[in-house]
C-alpha cells in the first residue's frame, strides 16, 4: 500500500443556510486550512471527521493501491483528487495525493 497525504484546502461556511435549516450542533466542523492527514492503507485518519472519511475513503484507498487517473485525466496529477466533503453547510475541500 502506498501512503496518502490528504490536505486541508479550502473551507466555506454558509451561515444564511446554517440559520434557516440546521440545528445547533454541539461541535461543528474545525478543520484548518493546510491541515494535513495521513492514510496508509488502512483505518480513518485520526482527526478526520465521519462525513468527510465517508466522501474521501473510496478515492483514498484507490490512490493507496496504486490506482489513479480518476475521471479519464480530471486532475493535472493523475496519482491525486481533489474532493470535497457532503457537509452542505460548512463544505471543506482536500487534496488527496500519493505519497512515497
Amino acid at each position: 500500500m502506498k501512503r496518502v497525504k490528504i490536505t486541508v484546502m479550502k473551507t466555506a461556511r454558509y451561515d444564511d443556510l446554517i440559520e434557516k435549516y440546521e440545528n445547533p450542533l454541539p461541535h461543528p466542523c474545525d478543520m484548518a486550512l493546510g491541515q494535513v492527514f495521513f492514510f496508509d492503507g488502512e483505518g480513518q485518519p485520526a482527526g478526520l471527521c465521519d462525513s468527510a472519511w465517508e466522501t474521501l475513503a473510496p478515492f483514498a484507498l484507490a490512490l493507496a493501491r496504486g490506482e489513479g487517473d480518476f475521471y479519464d485525466g480530471w486532475m493535472k496529477d493523475p496519482l491525486s483528487a481533489m474532493i470535497s466533503c457532503n457537509d452542505g453547510f460548512r463544505p471543506v475541500s482536500f487534496y488527496l495525493e500519493r505519497v512515497d
